[in-house]
């Protein structure tokens, strides 16, 4: 059975920092690209960060270059994002992705909140 599970979702204050994860189980994780979307209220689901391998190709979309960093414990099937200086507009759910070939899982998402 395929699992994809995040955490460490929450409310943060602008400036704020935290650090999302994402357990993933029931498929060969090293294998498979990893990747984190987010959808704000009202708007579509989008990429934000992907990996590949454990030390290759990182992605990042502009909104977050620089602020966040994804990275990915291959031994634990662990997926993370690191996400540093939240802005409001960083306030959305979040979701770790799986995908290889056809194959694409999903979480069931984590809300971040910024506000003060």
């Amino acid at each position: 059975q395929v699992q994809l599970v995040e955490s460490g979702g929450g409310w943060v204050q602008p400036g704020g920092s935290l650090r999302l994860s994402c357990a993933a189980s029931g498929f060969n994780f090293s294998r498979f690209t990893m990747r984190w979307y987010r959808q704000a209220p009202g708007k579509e689901r989008k990429m934000i960060a992907d990996m590949l391998l454990v030390h290759g190709r990182r992605t990042y979309a502009d909104s977050v270059q620089g602020r966040f960093t994804i990275s990915r414990d291959n031994v634990n099937n662990m997926l993370f994002l690191q996400m540093n200086d939240l802005k409001a507009e960083d306030t959305a759910v979040y979701y770790c992705n799986a995908i290889y070939g056809s194959l694409v899982y999903w979480g069931q998402g984590t809300q971040v909140t910024v506000s003060s």
